[in-house]
């Protein structure tokens, strides 16, 4: 059974950074293209990046620039680097194989001041 399990939320101050963690169980994570995805009280879960196979990346205009993903195949972990956050970027985030429906209960990132 595939699962998925983020890590790295916390509290932060404007300006600051953080690196959220999804670690995958399972092969099948180096077949896989990785989305993270967000979501805040009340709005729609909304695509953050994505990293396929042969670490292509793509990004949501609100974080480019700021935030990096990258895997690490042999640890079947995914990495968000956030930097420069903004008290926008708080939200709930997920990391999830989109291919296959598959999400993590997802970490808690919160920025204020």
């Amino acid at each position: 059974q595939v699962q998925l399990v983020e890590s790295g939320g916390g509290w932060v101050q404007p300006g600051e950074s953080l690196r959220l963690s999804c670690l995958v169980s399972g092969s099948i994570f180096r077949i896989s293209a990785l989305g993270w995805y967000r979501q805040a009280p009340g709005q729609q879960r909304e695509f953050v990046a994505r990293i396929s196979m042969g670490d292509k990346a793509d990004y949501a205009d609100s974080v480019k620039g700021r935030f990096t993903v990258s895997r690490d195949d042999a640890r079947n972990t995914a990495y968000l680097q956030m930097n420069s956050l903004k008290p926008e970027d708080t939200a709930t985030y997920y990391c999830g194989l989109e291919a296959l429906g598959l999400w993590g209960p997802g970490t808690q990132v919160t920025v204020s001041s």
